[in-house]
């Protein structure tokens, strides 16, 4: 009686994650925002990440095609030099930190990712790639925040890092109360 039942579908999206001392580095650049602004949804610091394609709600059965497609791409490519600089918003109610380094590097990996999503018969949205980590959302009573916190990121310019590991990553929104959780199903190394 203990057996669970698995979801039929999964909401997920393939990423980059920058190194902890990486996140850490702007977790104390936000320190005032996160004071002055304390209502803001704040993503957790372990779930930031840099979104290749999102897909979201696809059916469980459709997530084992991606693994071999994924896990070449991650095995052709080098470990891509990127460093978090700046911030901004989008609409003046998601935060967000720039992405800065290879860009060409990073903009081929995200072609190469959504045409594997494609390839696998898979639905994805098709949003331009705008290479970012969403930091947090504005509440609707609240939109001046996001607009205010990205002020306080303008100079920041983070230490460069090596992106080198690809994450297929699921998420618990609309699941059950309480905040959103991100795991990986997958993840694979560049140059493995």
């Amino acid at each position: 009686m203990n057996e669970q039942i698995q979801p039929a579908t999964v909401r997920v999206f393939i990423a980059l994650a920058p190194p902890d001392d990486a996140k850490q580095e702007l977790a104390r650049v936000l320190e005032p925002a996160y004071r002055a602004h304390p209502r803001m949804r704040w993503n957790r610091i372990e779930d930031w990440h840099i979104t290749l394609a999102f897909l979201g709600e696809v059916p469980a059965s459709a997530v084992p095609l991606l693994r071999t497609p994924l896990a070449r791409i991650a095995a052709a490519r080098s470990p891509l030099a990127l460093s978090l600089r700046g911030g901004g918003h989008f609409d003046e109610r998601v935060l967000w930190s720039g992405i800065d380094g290879d860009l060409d590097a990073l903009h081929l990996l995200a072609t190469e990712v959504r045409a594997v999503v494609d390839d696998c018969g898979i639905a994805r949205a098709n949003r331009p790639f705008r290479p970012h980590l969403t930091l947090a959302r504005a509440r609707r009573d609240t939109p001046s925040c996001a607009v205010e916190a990205a002020a306080g990121l303008t100079e920041f310019s983070g230490r460069t890092w090596q992106a080198a590991r690809l994450h297929l990553v699921a998420s618990n929104i609309g699941r059950g109360p309480g905040p959103i959780h991100y795991r990986d199903v997958g993840a694979w190394d560049f140059g493995a």
